[in-house]
């Protein structure tokens, strides 16, 4: 009889748990249940933490490592993260999500755009980060130590940030040498469901050198050979629910195409695949005007705004170097001379 109650234990352990539970930061999380983590983060001068929730599923199936709020001031992803934490149901969910609320704290609560307030540096350009190194540098070392790691797929979500309009997209990591990962981030970039696909061609890039920083976030998990994809979907700093609920849905189609949930991915139109971009920069320090805005197709030579002074002087004429679509454009006043004033995907 004893041995029977442990067989049956056995059994019924097996087909309750249906896997192994999932380890993060010394706790366990059990199969088909989530958690929630403050991790703290410490510098010599400064101090922060990373909300992150970990979705352990019922079954076996990918590790879906998604961060949002790399940039602070950038809200659409980080209030989509806020909605996945009531949409994603762990008793049906197939494998692990390891969602990252909000990677840079200090730059959302600060309400910085770019930077984080604290130590001023760009996180977006601080990967593989440092675990000696300033604050930024430190949250940097943790993703990509302690979360990229973890991943099968990874996805880095953004939109325009204060001063920047632009039209939402996706975008993927490829490689002449990684012929396999960058295939699987393209299918995962058109299953996010946007009509523009971005390639970021890293091949001969210096990030991708053994040894250079990855610089990018999604590109420190593409480094690794995990296939990543990027998000950017809001614009100029705003809360539109349209946008929001845009990257609520392509990450959800997402977690469909690979196999997660217990739903069909939904049929992805026809995309428009981005290979190549112009970007204009701005001669003069002063006011921008645009005659344009991001989504507009324009056609070489076209004027796309002017520049003035302080004093209401034109300084430049801004005109396309290229056909295409404007994918980013400024679309606040104040410019600096170098800035990109536009970014157009060349359709041809």
């Amino acid at each position: 009889m004893q041995y029977l109650s442990r067989v049956l234990f056995l059994f019924f352990a097996i087909h309750a748990f249906g896997k192994q539970p999932f380890e993060f930061q010394g706790q366990l999380i059990q199969p088909g249940s989530k958690s929630h983590f403050t991790v703290e983060i410490s510098a010599t001068k400064h101090e922060t933490f990373i909300p992150i929730t970990i979705f352990h599923g019922s079954e076996s199936g990918p590790v879906l490592g998604i961060t949002a709020g790399v940039h602070g001031y950038e809200y659409s992803p980080i209030l989509a993260g806020q909605q996945l934490i009531h949409l994603i149901d762990v008793s049906t969910l197939k494998g692990t999500v390891i969602l990252v609320q909000a990677a840079n704290v200090e730059s959302f609560l600060g309400r910085s755009p770019y930077v984080n307030p604290k130590d001023g540096i760009n996180l977006n350009r601080a990967f593989p980060g440092s675990p000696e190194g300033t604050l930024t540098e430190r949250i940097a070392d943790f993703i990509s130590t302690k979360v990229i790691p973890r991943c099968t797929h990874f996805i880095d979500a953004h939109s325009g940030d204060s001063p920047e309009d632009l039209i939402p997209y996706s975008g993927y990591y490829h490689n002449d040498g990684m012929p396999e990962v960058s295939a699987r981030g393209k299918t995962m970039a058109e299953n996010l469901g946007f009509d523009y696909v971005l390639i970021f061609q890293t091949t001969g890039k210096d990030y991708m050198k053994p040894g250079s920083p990855s610089t990018y976030c999604s590109a420190q998990a593409f480094k690794l050979g995990i296939p990543a994809a990027d998000i950017e979907c809001g614009r100029l700093g705003m809360v539109e629910p349209k946008y929001v609920n845009k990257i609520v849905d392509g990450l959800t189609n997402l977690m469909d195409a690979l196999g997660m949930t217990e739903e069909s991915p939904k049929e992805v139109g026809t995309t428009f695949i981005i290979a190549e971009r112009a970007s204009m920069k701005s001669d003069h320090t002063g006011f921008f005007y645009p005659e344009k805005a991001a989504g507009d197709y324009v056609t070489k030579g076209m004027r796309l705004g002017h520049i003035t002074d302080f004093f209401g002087r034109k300084k430049q004429d801004v005109f396309s170097s290229t056909n295409g679509v404007i994918l980013y454009m400024l679309g606040t006043p104040p410019v600096n001379a170098g800035e990109t004033l536009a970014s157009i995907g060349i359709t041809e």
